[in-house]
């Protein structure tokens, strides 16, 4: 059986926590930044797990993750 090719794209945005579930960055914190109010801006910051509906999709991209 051939080997599985890591989803390069999806392989940089996402990571693994210590528990296993996996972990991604926000959006909307690139380019105009002085219309979001500092609070936003620091929320924004974070990362937050992936909800439930998209987890198999992502582990088929990364399947070695």
């Amino acid at each position: 059986m051939p080997k599985f090719k890591t989803h390069r794209g999806a392989a940089k945005r996402f990571s693994l926590t210590g528990t296993g579930k996996i972990k991604r960055g926000k959006a909307y914190h690139r380019h105009i930044l002085t219309s979001k109010t500092r609070k936003r801006k620091r929320n924004l910051r974070k990362g937050v797990i992936v909800d439930a509906a998209n987890v198999r999709a992502i582990r088929k991209l990364i399947p070695y993750l």
